[in-house]
């Protein structure tokens, strides 16, 4: 066993490692977008949404753990696609005036902004189901590891999973809630689909459980300490550097991890989650390089 590097001492690296990943799946995505259909404006809504930034962190975690696993990194391309489309539909309908009300994204303006409410609504519809029919499509993959990943996808994205924590934390708005309660919306609404992000290399190449379940354990706390640095982020930067309105959720007056723990709480929970993901790639035996630089990289991301 290798010694656990410390995620803040490691906190200085850089997200170049990302950038092979980052471009692979922006070019899966270019070319899912280049295919014709009878309804111009909504693909071009969906495109627009799914293309032109973005950390690309759930596709980079598939990619990654098929290098753990020593896949060729086209194993996981239509799990890559599939989870950043379901990502893209969860952000144009998060932002619209019915949820989180969010005229920006990525620093441009929202789906709905651009094209309208109702393309928009689409738009994330197209999306969700074009994301299932992408890993159904996928014949490099066999059949019953297909509908496995099918499976898990929509068990994340569904009632429970992502859905069912935006409908938690929507029904928290103006309420005072408690760590558990918090850290149960967030499991369920960040958390899942990374966590299927992080497990899904393990489902591709027909993984034990002793692999699968680290790996599981492992995109959790990724995804938490995701959410806890939003929440840090949201209090302590700019609109400019987030890419999105600043000061968001202290305006709809939602829980977060600062307000329950203060900055200072919300960095030890943060730092706790971050030595959690790392505990689980060693008791994996996955602690690559790179996997433990992501670890990194989510600790100290600025946007």
């Amino acid at each position: 066993m290798i010694p656990l590097p410390s995620p803040i001492l490691t906190a200085t690296m850089t997200s170049d490692f990302l950038k092979p990943y980052q471009d692979r799946i922006e070019s899966k995505l270019h070319d899912l977008f280049s295919r014709t259909s009878p309804a111009a404006e909504l693909k071009e809504a969906m495109a627009y949404a799914s293309l032109g930034g973005g950390k690309r962190l759930r596709a980079s975690l598939v990619y990654l753990g098929c290098e753990a696993l020593s896949l060729d990194l086209s194993a996981g391309d239509s799990a890559a696609v599939a989870v950043e489309l379901i990502h893209a539909y969860s952000l144009i309908h998060d932002d619209l005036p019915a949820m989180d009300d969010d005229a920006l994204r990525r620093g441009q303006p929202s789906t709905h902004i651009k094209f309208g409410e109702a393309t928009a609504i689409l738009a994330g519809d197209a999306l969700q189901t074009l994301a299932f029919e992408t890993l159904a499509e996928d014949e490099d993959l066999p059949e019953g590891i297909r509908i496995e990943l099918i499976t898990e996808l929509a068990r994340s994205a569904g009632h429970q999973g992502m859905a069912g924590g935006q409908a938690l934390d929507m029904a928290a708005e103006e309420q005072s809630l408690s760590s558990e309660a918090l850290i149960q919306i967030h499991q369920l609404k960040t958390g899942a689909l990374i966590e299927f992000a992080a497990s899904s290399a393990a489902v591709i190449d027909d993984q034990p459980l002793r692999i699968r379940r680290p790996m599981a354990e492992f995109g959790r706390s990724i995804g938490l300490a995701f959410q806890v640095q939003d929440d840090i982020l949201d209090e302590v930067s700019s609109t400019e550097i987030l890419g999105k309105i600043q000061g968001s959720d202290r305006t709809q007056q939602k829980s977060t991890f600062v307000s329950l723990h203060g900055l200072e709480g919300a960095q030890q929970q943060l730092d706790q989650r971050l030595e959690n993901a790392t505990q689980s790639l060693v008791n994996a035996g996955l602690n690559t390089t790179n996997l433990l630089a992501l670890i990194a990289f989510v600790g100290n991301r600025k946007y």
